[in-house]
């Protein structure tokens, strides 16, 4: 498997967002997740890695997540996957944000509803995708476990998660899905978020063992 992060900014808000490109090395599938923006950068990686891409992969609807989709999609095919409870944010600005961000964001439809539990298939790379709200009502995260890795979205970061106060956003279904889904995978699973830094499952688990502890 190659694996590449690219940084994109989101120019009007200085926001800088983690946009990933996953390749099979026999066949040279490629799924693109989360190109928010800079889809230039984004092509002339491809285009370095002569990949093809099977897969435009939504962690959620955001603006900043979402906004090179279009002109990525238009230049180098591939179908648009999101979670079914994060479909309608595709084109409804009051919950991908787009005015908040100053994004001009062309109404956008999904070609897959992806439900928990469902297999993406990239060449000979399986990911099972995990429903995980809280961000978003339909946040979902992807993970390999060939690879010992997931993709987070803006569910878990490096030593924080995501924000709640956003429109579909709640702090006791991200707790929930950070605890009980993310957290019960191998220590050894390396986080891609949408944000900042990697890191390790085993290395965010006593923050969230100590806000419990608090709790009581």
């Amino acid at each position: 498997m190659i694996l590449k992060e690219i940084k994109v900014k989101v120019e009007n808000k200085n926001l800088i967002t983690n946009c990933y490109i996953v390749v099979d090395e026999k066949t040279k599938e490629a799924m693109v997740i989360d190109p928010g923006s800079e889809v230039e950068k984004i092509i002339d990686m491809l285009d370095i890695l002569d990949a093809k891409v099977k897969y435009i992969f939504l962690t959620h609807c955001h603006a900043d997540h979402i906004g090179g989709v279009a002109k990525l999609k238009e230049q180098k095919g591939g179908k648009i996957l999101v979670s079914r409870f994060d479909s309608e944010g595709l084109y409804k600005e009051e919950i991908n944000l787009a005015y908040y961000v100053e994004i001009n964001l062309p109404e956008l439809e999904a070609d897959s509803r992806l439900d928990d539990g469902d297999k993406i298939h990239i060449g000979e790379i399986e990911f099972e995708v995990i429903l995980t709200p809280g961000h978003t009502k339909g946040g979902i995260c992807l993970y390999s476990k060939e690879h010992s890795l997931m993709f987070t979205g803006d569910t878990i970061f490096a030593g924080t998660w995501g924000r709640t106060d956003l429109p579909t956003g709640s702090m006791e279904e991200i707790m929930d899905s950070i605890e009980n889904k993310i957290l019960t995978y191998p220590d050894d699973t390396i986080l891609y978020p949408g944000h900042g830094r990697s890191t390790l499952i085993g290395d965010e688990k006593s923050l969230y063992f100590d806000l419990k502890r608090k709790e009581f």
